[in-house]
């Protein structure tokens, strides 16, 4: 099944390959929400922006989101406060909720329709030992001279020890969203998919984005493709790394409830309303874990399901999807100057799970580096930051991974046999000295593969879920038949013919 937002949305464009070397004065690689906000700005303000998207406009990260548009990011400003700061937290608060704002004006502006609805939003817990961190969590909010609440009372089908919550924040329908962002861009940009970004290198005072068939080159880039495909310098390889999520779409055959609702501590569920062609649906997300680890369905889908069956018995489920989001060491979003080695490069990622609002902070900060502005809030997310890794354990975790993933598992001699792969599953198995990673189809045909990461090298591993190779490393994707899927590699995997 494809994402509830891809399989409602009527695509209105079809966009050309670009074919032909341009010049330009903005190149945006990415056509996600936090590209297209970017080339929307640009153009208000007369520039002449390119956009170059690898697959189809808001197909990856946009498509695949649960839509939520909110400042609330979990249990997250008492954390903010005790390691950066009142003053840092607030300034993170004001900048997420005027990106609320700015996306409401733009909707309004330029009349897109997008099922924008206003909603409470909901950090909630049944456990008694995370009930402090939801009182401590509304203090500091409070802190911040924010309108926060502790309640006992929500619509979810189940009560609730507390919960700490937002009023007037939002949700809606990304991809009607970013088309319609598309459609309010003037006629000085030009947008091309299926075109993928191989090098970017400077020439003079300008950048030259490489692609398979032309070039493009400008005074600036902005790279919004999720996760920075360039090594060095930026090094962004060391400084995040991926999680996975799960959706469901689920027809509960009852009245639902009002609010957007998230557990205040692992493992997380997401939960949220939504109405398509006069139905309304419930969407349940969660069973995060870090792309590349061990998954089945019934730790991912299945564990969202029984959810579902346990407060809707009779409910159909009619979507299953899942997504990737950045996450950096610090919590916090790079945006902004990709690296003092670069001048006129900007990014912006690490967004966590909370895109769709931290995609215009990142638009408007970037658009206010372009154009010479200050932006209030660029230095608190700095995309140069140098300060000390606050998540000391996870940037361990990530030299462990990488370290394993590169070196140890390749030396490792305990691989599977061919003959032990299930019909419609994959595993890694050696062939005359040489690791092939091979997937059986549901007929027992063999497509098989190099399993190894073409960004860095990290040995991927099989998803039994999605039949894809994921890398443990950085979160890079491919389907079976090795065609790259999610960066931030960027290349497919070797294909080997198995007899």
């Amino acid at each position: 099944m494809n994402s509830l937002w891809i399989e409602t949305f009527d695509k209105k464009h079809e966009f050309p390959k670009l074919s032909n070397s341009i010049s330009c004065d903005v190149c945006i690689i990415g056509a996600g929400i936090f590209g297209i906000s970017c080339a929307y700005y640009l153009t208000k303000l007369g520039f002449n922006v390119v956009v170059l998207e690898k697959d189809e406009i808001a197909s990856k990260t946009t498509g695949h989101t649960t839509a939520k548009i909110t400042s609330q990011h979990g249990l997250f400003y008492n954390y903010l406060i005790n390691n950066f700061g009142i003053s840092f937290a607030k300034s993170y608060l004001n900048a997420n909720e005027n990106a609320i704002k700015n996306i409401k004006e733009i909707i309004d502006t330029e009349n897109i329709s997008c099922d924008f609805s206003y909603q409470n939003s909901f950090i909630y817990t049944n456990n008694h030992e995370e009930l402090q961190s939801i009182y401590d969590e509304v203090d500091a909010v409070r802190s911040l001279d924010f309108p926060c609440e502790f309640t006992t009372t929500t619509e979810l089908p189940f009560s609730v020890l507390g919960a700490c919550m937002f009023q007037n924040q939002a949700q809606f329908h990304p991809l009607k969203y970013v088309y319609g962002l598309v459609d309010s861009i003037s006629d000085n940009c030009k947008i091309f998919t299926h075109t993928t970004v191989t090098d970017i290198r400077q020439s003079d005072n300008n950048y030259i984005c490489y692609t398979d068939n032309a070039n493009v080159q400008s005074k600036y880039v902005i790279l919004a493709c999720h996760y920075p495909f360039l090594k060095i310098p930026g090094f962004y390889f060391l400084k995040m790394y991926q999680s996975s999520s799960y959706l469901i779409a689920v027809d509960t055959k009852t009245p639902l409830f009002n609010g957007m609702y998230l557990t205040a501590k692992s493992p997380t569920l997401s939960f949220r309303t939504t109405q398509i062609d006069g139905k309304d649906l419930l969407l349940i997300g969660g069973a995060d874990h870090k792309t590349g680890t061990y998954c089945n369905f019934e730790s991912t889908y299945g564990s969202l399901e029984k959810v579902a069956k346990t407060y809707y018995p009779n409910c159909d489920v009619l979507y299953r999807w899942n997504t990737r989001d950045c996450i950096t060491l610090d919590k916090v979003p790079y945006i902004g100057l990709y690296s003092h080695y670069m001048p006129n490069l900007y990014v912006g990622t690490g967004f966590q799970k909370w895109g769709m609002t931290s995609s215009n902070v990142a638009a408007n900060i970037v658009v206010d580096m372009i154009r010479g502005k200050e932006n209030p809030y660029a230095s608190t997310f700095s995309a140069t930051r140098m300060q000390p890794i606050k998540n000391k354990d996870e940037m361990k975790n990530m030299v462990v991974q990488s370290t394993k993933s590169i070196v140890v598992d390749k030396l490792n001699s305990s691989y599977l046999k061919i003959d032990d792969i299930a019909l419609n599953s994959g595993g890694i198995v050696q062939i005359n000295g040489s690791k092939v990673g091979i997937f059986k189809d549901a007929t027992g045909k063999i497509f098989a593969v190099k399993p190894v990461c073409t960004h860095l090298g990290c040995l991927l591993s099989w998803n039994d879920v999605d039949k894809t190779w994921d890398c443990p490393c950085h979160g890079s994707r491919f389907d079976f038949m090795g065609k790259n899927l999610y960066d931030p590699a960027i290349e497919n995997l070797e294909i080997y013919n198995i007899e």
